[in-house]
């Protein structure tokens, strides 16, 4: 098997940049979801703020997270946001493990894909697997994939919620995409994942399963009760 595709997600909640290679660092994709939105309650998500979903986000050449080709610290960029997330919404910078809602690193295999039968964007992965048999990715949970230099842990199948319904281009919902997600997959698709060893993976590179017996320090973001920092 190996690496189909690539994804960050500078800004959380907003759209993906797809990349030919990826850094993985003991923090997952460099870059990955550095600033997310929020408002005096706490961070703003594409569960209860779908419009977010289909903003464009990049990161430019100097490192910096872009809106819709805004840096994120500028007027530009917060007024995009309002505008989908509401008038007190706001964009906030934080490089802390909370960011990511289970693991840092989330990966998706092309023959469970297939058989969802809808793009695969609507998965949010970082990684696309492809040479992969539809059934195989269930059995994965507690091994580890090695890419070169980089091994990434396995943990746990991904319960989805109702980002999946959003259509990643138009901001379209369509529940049917949930149904089939609960009926087909009892809810879980992809890979929780989390980073054991640094490298940098390039679409093409060969990937292989592995043993491990590695644990992730760190598990589960604000969307399932970690404490936001204020």
């Amino acid at each position: 098997m190996h690496v189909a595709a690539l994804w960050r997600y500078p800004i959380k909640s907003l759209s993906g940049e797809e990349l030919e290679q990826a850094r993985l660092t003991i923090d997952g994709v460099h870059g990955d979801r550095l600033v997310h939105v929020r408002n005096h309650r706490g961070p703003l998500t594409g569960r209860t703020r779908p419009g977010l979903l289909t903003l464009p986000a990049s990161t430019g050449a100097d490192g910096v997270p872009r809106v819709a080709g805004h840096p994120w610290d500028t007027q530009a960029a917060a007024a995009l946001v309002r505008r989908r997330a509401g008038d007190t919404a706001g964009l906030r910078a934080y490089a802390g493990p909370e960011r990511f809602d289970i693991g840092n690193l989330l990966v998706a295999t092309d023959g469970a894909v297939s058989r969802f039968g809808h793009d695969v964007r609507r998965l949010r992965p970082n990684l696309l697997l492809a040479g992969v048999h539809a059934d195989a990715e269930a059995t994965w949970p507690g091994r580890a994939l090695r890419i070169g230099d980089a091994v990434i842990g396995l943990h746990s199948l991904r319960m989805r919620c109702v980002v999946t319904t959003i259509d990643p281009d138009t901001g379209r919902q369509d529940l049917d995409v949930f149904r089939r997600l609960r009926g087909e997959f009892g809810g879980r698709l992809a890979l929780n994942a989390w980073v054991i060893a640094p490298g940098t993976v390039r679409v093409g590179d060969q990937a292989r399963l592995v043993d491990t017996d590695a644990t992730p320090d760190h598990l589960g973001g604000w969307i399932v009760g970690a404490p936001y920092p204020e």
